[in-house]
Parts: structure tokens; sequence; C-alpha cells
């Protein structure tokens, strides 16, 4: 918690030093996901998740003392306790199960969110092909799609880092680290922090 509150005030002292910025956003070796937000409407998805989707998965929101010390409605992502925190301000924060990226996958930095799509397609790039040549070349948005049903797209000063915040038909992989470097959260979960975060919201991740 300590560790957690020092990396978070750090991160802060930094964006205030550089005028309001994102603090020191740092250059990503790769991007493993690109695509346009779909352009299918969220209500052309059915309105609840099958049980051979979600299975038995249940959110996994907790309402607890905030161990960031970010700002009222910052993220902050934990990879080690596998924990997704929004800063609710009064010293509380939302607390989500996450999956995080493997072995030689993971990273840290500060970035923001830069867009959000529901349902959005998923067309992997090329690296991401030549690792696994099964996939497909493009997914459209839907319940099969790896990209589940929300997807928040995380950008530095460089640009997109190809990084995201999105949902997952694979709901037993929250608490895991077995992704190619986006930060998975169950599909009702990632509905629910869609609904609170906007564009430009400030992202951390530890």
């Amino acid at each position: 918690m300590l560790k957690l509150h020092a990396i978070a005030l750090s991160a802060l002292l930094v964006s205030a030093g550089a005028g309001g910025a994102m603090a020191q956003d740092l250059p990503f070796p790769f991007n493993l996901f690109s695509g346009q937000p779909s352009s299918q409407p969220a209500q052309a998805q059915p309105a609840s998740l099958s049980p051979n989707v979600m299975g038995d998965a249940r959110p996994t929101k907790t309402l607890v003392d905030d161990p960031t010390g970010a700002p009222k409605g910052a993220i902050t992502v934990d990879t080690q306790s596998k924990y997704l925190y929004l800063s609710l301000g009064d010293g509380k924060a939302l607390r989500y199960g996450v999956g995080v990226g493997r072995e030689g996958f993971g990273w840290t930095g500060h970035v923001h969110v830069a867009r959000r799509a529901e349902w959005p397609d998923w067309t992997p790039p090329d690296v991401m092909l030549k690792r696994r040549p099964d996939l497909p070349h493009y997914m459209a948005g839907g319940i099969g799609n790896p990209l589940g049903a929300r997807a928040l797209y995380l950008f530095n000063a460089q640009g997109d880092t190809g990084f995201r915040i999105h949902g997952t038909n694979e709901p037993d992989t929250i608490g895991q680290a077995v992704s190619s470097g986006c930060i998975r959260m169950l599909n009702v979960d990632v509905e629910d922090l869609y609904d609170r975060v906007k564009v430009g919201t400030q992202v951390n991740v530890i």
C-alpha cells in the first residue's frame, strides 16, 4: 500500500512539472492492437451476456480505501496485485480485478484514455499475426471478440501505445498474467468502468 501511494505521488509530481501534460509518457517498443472503434451500435448486441461467455463470473467491483494517492477520477493499475483502482476522492476508490501482461509483455507508465468504444472491432497487428498465424486478420465487434464489451484506448505523448483496458470473453483469466500487454476486465466490470470515465482520464500502470 505504501508502495502504491509513493508511486502515485511521484507520478503526480512529475505531471505537475510537465504543465499538466501526462506524466513522463513512456515510449513503448511495439503496438499490439490496432483498429478503429466499431461503428456497430451497442444495442445490436445482446442486452446480457450468455452463460457460456461469462460462466460463473460475478462483478469484482468493490468500494475500498484508496491505496493509490491518485486524484479523483484517475485510474491506477497495480500489475503485481492485478487490481485496477478508480479513485473517487475522499480517500475511497473502486477496485476491480484485472488480467495483465504475461512475462515479457508487462509494462508500466503514465498514459491517458484517448478513445472509448462499445463492442469494438479488433485488427491484430502484423507482429501478433507472426506469433499467432491462427488468428483472424479482422474481427467485428461482438461477444466473440477478444476486446469484449468495451475498450478504453491508451495513448501517450507519442500517440497510440497499442494497449487497451478492455473486456474479455475469458473470465478465468482475471487475476492472471496472460495477455499481450492489455489490461483485461470482466465484461460486466469494464461496462461499469466505461460509464464512469471520460476521454482524457489519467491512467497510471505500475
